[in-house]
């Protein structure tokens, strides 16, 4: 399950684009707790730590605990904008969620047992299509990754979300069986198919 995540903020009186600037010049990232049917609530938080928080890879599906004058508000992180030049993060938005609300989430797709895959033991190549899934699941319960198995797979073959064994309790947002990864034939063999059927040049 991902981990809780604190994040410590202040209360931002002001609002307005010079207000955000002022703000951003003294490290820190103007951003709004919305949602649960409260006020929406506008915080600031410190820059460092919103970074350090998003290089864990896994921010935006964990739950984030922000911490507003003493008072913890759990919430998951929807969205970051940044800077299109420096990369800085200019704002943050934060969705509150309830202990046990069902959430939608982008949750990391990962691959284990590609030594078990008779198709990349003859060379071929795990083409990936999902690299994160969407799934509705309990708030508390949000899973690091979604594991897909690769063993027995062999060229040619496709791995559907049906197929994949989703964390207990999770479904996947998108209800059409679509495809995973497959399992392709590596671009080096059929380039030198191709070569065998065409004479050499300047033969």
């Amino acid at each position: 399950m991902s981990e809780q995540l604190t994040l410590s903020a202040e209360a931002r009186d002001r609002a307005g684009k010079g207000a955000s600037r002022a703000l951003r010049r003294e490290g820190r990232v103007p951003a709004v707790i919305y949602g649960n049917n409260e006020e929406p609530q506008s915080i600031h938080v410190e820059e460092k730590l919103l970074n350090k928080l998003l290089g864990t890879g896994h921010f935006f599906n964990s739950v984030v605990f922000v911490e507003v004058g003493g008072k913890k508000v759990r919430t998951l992180p929807k969205d970051v904008a940044f800077h299109p030049v420096s990369d800085r993060p200019l704002h943050a938005d934060f969705l509150r969620v309830s202990e046990h609300a069902t959430v939608h989430v982008n949750v990391p797709v990962r691959f284990e047992n590609e030594d078990a895959s008779p198709g990349i033991k003859k060379g071929g190549v795990l083409n990936i299509v999902a690299h994160e899934v969407e799934l509705i699941v309990d708030a508390a319960e949000i899973p690091d990754d979604v594991v897909v198995d690769l063993t027995g797979l062999d060229v040619g073959e496709s791995i559907h979300i049906n197929a994949v064994k989703l964390p207990n309790g999770a479904k996947a947002a998108d209800e059409t069986d679509f495809t995973v990864a497959t399992i392709v034939a590596p671009s080096a063999l059929k380039s030198a198919e191709g070569d065998n059927e065409t004479p050499a040049e300047g033969a």
